[in-house]
């Protein structure tokens, strides 16, 4: 067939590395940007073959996300904007895996095993990159790919990741969810946004002010684009906006996340509104200093907490009868869980707490199960899903009533199209946080004080094979080795609101080990005594796990 031998023949200007071997995960594939040409060339192929399969446009975007500005990394994107069927994320571990000469079959085995008729069908790929200087090249590695397989492309340049979410869905629905470009995207949310800040009239110019840490990545570069747009309805102060910085270095969500610090160089009044985003804008989390210099972080639990709230008052005053629910990880903190499961319920406010295993794929697709779903992980990647009946029920709520429930549903409506549903987006979310607060009339200090988190601590054990950790229950309780979860279940005992769970990493052989407790040197402590015992049964490595 005269496609294989054109695959053949460009293949050869994207040599794989002999013995190389990568794994496609929840954030696609990600290494040194030096080893990704071939990965870029091949992904093209793939998602050529996955618009075929579909007879959809599929979406590809060049990004290592949070990672050093030397990585990079590739994500495909499924019809409606989600991430890739787990089954396709077999076939692009085996694509990305195949040695030169095996190439062609590889993809032979695919297109039938998927029944996919490669003769008079159609395929197109729409492309995007953030702001590394490899991100361009690879990006034209990944159309090559597109091209071999007579599939048609747009490239659509520097987007956030979201943004190419946003496109794809865009124009699979034929515009049902927006208008597929920038700009669109730019007017259906701010458009959202001035509408619900519309009912906070007594908003100061204060009030409006919000430090954005935009981690030297393409998030900073989108947000400039958008801020005509607001209309002055948010006045933003953008700094590690790639100016002077190098992307994501002492900046940005994760490290923020991590090191529970501001980003290096920034001052912060006290009380001061700041937030950052990831590399390439899916994640954000919010922080302050208090009057006494001290640190605050509100992570994905307090914005999964603060979101969810407002959408309950809200459905509760439009007399809506909705499931809404809050999807949360292992990694949650216990106090956000207690906050939600038993506080909330007191008043009036109850929502459905469910816990998914790691990694925010999983986290979509129970949020998917419920009328409204809430999803958040610790590190600031979420977004809420609305079930088609539910957006329905709003809709028609809004042209039906009068009054306070017509108020409330107009909120909600405006609430819906200020999301993208399509995955965790840090310029959506920061707009409708923004607006939540402004309604509601809360401080950041506020929003703070809901619930207090506990302390915790998060550490890794160096194993031979990570393998032999086997999980259950949302990755809450260990299966094997024999006797660990045991050991666990014993040192949890013995500390005051103390709880630890550990799981293997997705990419390295360590233990990752999460505990925490009433008090930071018993969460650590806790930390180090279970460190300890999965070192002693789980094979570990190298020295013992030294106290903190």
């Amino acid at each position: 067939m005269a496609q294989w031998q054109e695959v053949s023949e460009k293949s050869k200007l994207h040599p794989k590395p002999v013995g190389l071997v990568l794994q496609y995960g929840t954030a696609g594939f990600r290494t040194n940007a030096d080893h990704l040409d071939h990965v870029m060339f091949r992904m093209g192929l793939l998602a050529t073959l996955r618009s075929i399969n579909t007879k959809a446009i599929i979406g590809v975007m060049v990004t290592a996300s949070h990672n050093p500005e030397e990585d990079n990394g590739v994500k495909l994107i499924d019809p409606m904007g989600e991430m890739l069927t787990p089954a396709w994320e077999v076939y692009a571990t085996q694509l990305a895996n195949a040695e030169q000469d095996h190439l062609i079959t590889v993809l032979k085995d695919l297109v039938q095993k998927e029944s996919i008729d490669l003769t008079n069908q159609e395929a197109e790929v729409f492309v995007g990159r953030d702001t590394r200087s490899s991100s361009a090249r690879l990006s034209d590695a990944v159309l090559d790919g597109v091209t071999a397989l007579d599939g048609r492309s747009k490239d659509y340049g520097l987007v956030t990741t979201p943004q190419l979410h946003y496109m794809v869905c865009c124009c699979n629905t034929r515009g049902g969810y927006g208008k597929a470009s920038v700009e669109g995207y730019y007017s259906k949310l701010s458009q959202a946004f001035i509408q619900l800040t519309k009912s906070a009239p007594n908003r100061t110019d204060d009030q409006k002010c919000l430090l954005v840490d935009g981690a030297n990545g393409i998030g900073a570069l989108k947000l400039r684009e958008m801020e005509p747009y607001l209309q002055g309805a948010l006045k933003v102060s953008l700094f590690c906006d790639g100016t002077g910085g190098k992307l994501n270095h002492q900046c940005g969500a994760d490290f923020v996340k991590v090191q529970q610090n501001s980003p290096k160089g920034i001052v912060m009044k006290a009380g001061e509104r700041c937030c950052s985003f990831d590399g390439d804008a899916d994640r954000i989390v919010y922080y302050y200093s208090d009057d006494h210099g001290r640190f605050h972080l509100l992570d994905g639990d307090k914005i999964a907490t603060l979101i969810s709230t407002f959408l309950k008052e809200l459905l509760t005053k439009a007399g809506l009868d909705l499931k809404i629910a809050v999807v949360q990880t292992a990694y949650a903190n216990g106090s956000s869980t207690r906050y939600l499961e038993d506080t909330m319920k007191s008043l009036s406010h109850f929502v459905i707490v469910r816990c998914a295993k790691t990694g925010v794929k999983h986290l979509h697709h129970v949020a998917q199960e419920f009328d409204i779903g809430v999803y958040f992980e610790a590190n600031g990647h979420g977004t809420v899903l609305f079930s088609k009946a539910a957006e329905e029920k709003i809709q028609q709520l809004c042209d039906d009533s009068e009054g306070e429930r017509q108020g409330a549903a107009t909120l909600l409506k405006n609430s819906v199209d200020l999301i993208n549903q399509t995955v965790g987006d840090a310029i959506s979310d920061m707009l409708l946080i923004e607006a939540i607060l402004a309604i509601k009339g809360m401080t950041v200090q506020q929003w703070d004080a809901i619930y207090t988190d506990l302390p915790n601590r998060q550490l890794k054990v160096k194993v031979s094979d990570r393998r032999v950790i086997d999980t259950k229950d949302a990755e809450r309780k260990t299966v094997s080795p024999a006797g660990l979860q045991e050991a666990i279940d014993r040192l949890v005992e013995r500390h005051q609101d103390g709880r630890s769970f550990v799981r293997p990493s997705g990419t390295e052989d360590v233990v990752r080990v999460y505990s925490e407790a009433a008090t930071q040197e018993s969460a650590d402590a806790l930390g180090h005594e279970v460190s300890l015992a999965v070192y002693r049964l789980a094979g570990g490595v190298g020295g013992e796990p030294k106290p903190l």
